[in-house]
């Protein structure tokens, strides 16, 4: 069955109305049930994306203030590499946005202060909420409930990175003064304007895992939006967003698709690629037959700085703003 056809089948009032619930809960109790194998194939995807279609008519979408420390792992180890060619003793502008309550700030700042104490890391961290920005900034967090959280925050670290990470106190852990020191916390919405203005621009910008949770004009807008925030050869990571717009925006301003660690980062969230179709958020497997798959399926972009067409990622760094 071609993708036309499956796109015209969900855009039918009738065939919607006469499948309905039933037909989605039966396709999500098979899926569940398929090897990840199978579920990859072109066919499948082809089909999930139909079936994704048909969700996306009863979609209510809303944000989340739940995340992870050490939440992709392979993102972090390209932030690593980014950073590393950095000269010594210089100084690194980076922004988080939506950064909720924290743990994606704090896993950044231990990555590169583990490896590169030498630098120094002026962070600004937005969130549009207060209280949630609050619990941020304090950086204390409790190991049995979490307040207006709604993820076990802790779930992907071993017991030596809780250690190397925080300082214990009975049923509480605080992020050591080392890892918290040079974070500017600012309550601002990703979407204003002015957010050059208010933030200043940035060798790395991170975006990650909220656009997705707006519907997809206002995602799109976001989204070119934070475009102007990265120095010219700079870095947008801009994962947890509709694929569709992203590669749109992506091909319209001409950003670059970081190769290193593509697939890596794209499997890294393993809650993100689970809940594929059955959830808004939920990420398509990685289509390396698509023609356009790497600008697709790329989390992280090189913002324009005319690079060379042919030059290769490893090619560029010696040009790179970042390091310079």
């Amino acid at each position: 069955m071609s993708k036309s056809i499956l796109n015209a089948m969900s855009r039918s009032r009738v065939l919607r109305k006469c499948l309905g619930s039933p037909f989605l809960l039966v396709n999500e109790w098979v899926w569940n049930r398929l090897p990840s194998f199978v579920t990859a194939t072109r066919p499948m995807i082809f089909y999930g994306t139909f079936l994704r279609s048909l969700l996306k008519l009863r979609d209510t979408r809303v944000q989340y203030h739940g995340t992870y420390f050490f939440r992709n792992r392979p993102e972090l180890a390209l932030i690593r590499t980014l950073v590393d060619q950095k000269a010594k003793g210089s100084t690194l502008n980076l922004a988080v946005l939506a950064c909720s309550n924290g743990a994606e700030v704090y896993s950044i700042l231990w990555t590169i202060r583990s490896v590169r104490p030498d630098l120094k890391v002026i962070v600004q961290a937005v969130d549009i909420s207060p209280a949630i920005l609050d619990i941020a900034r304090k950086g204390v967090y409790s190991l049995s409930t979490q307040e207006l959280m709604d993820s076990p925050i802790f779930e992907r670290l071993t017991e030596q990175e809780m250690a190397t990470l925080f300082d214990r106190e009975g049923e509480h852990v605080t992020v050591k003064e080392w890892i918290r020191e040079g974070v500017k916390w600012r309550v601002a919405d990703a979407g204003d304007p002015k957010i050059a203005t208010l933030l200043g621009h940035q060798d790395i910008v991170i975006a990650n895992r909220f656009l997705c949770h707006m519907n997809p004009p206002e995602a799109e807008r976001c989204l070119r939006n934070l475009a102007q925030l990265v120095n010219p050869g700079g870095y947008l990571f801009v994962s947890g967003v509709d694929l569709d717009i992203r590669s749109k925006v992506a091909v319209d301003l001409g950003w670059v698709p970081v190769p290193t660690l593509l697939k890596e980062i794209h499997n890294g969230d393993f809650s993100l690629r689970r809940d594929w179709p059955w959830k808004y958020w939920g990420l398509e497997p990685l289509a390396t037959q698509r023609k356009d798959w790497q600008v697709r399926y790329a989390s992280v972009f090189q913002i324009a700085c005319e690079p060379e067409p042919e030059a290769s990622f490893i090619g560029r760094r010696n040009n790179m703003s970042i390091g310079r």
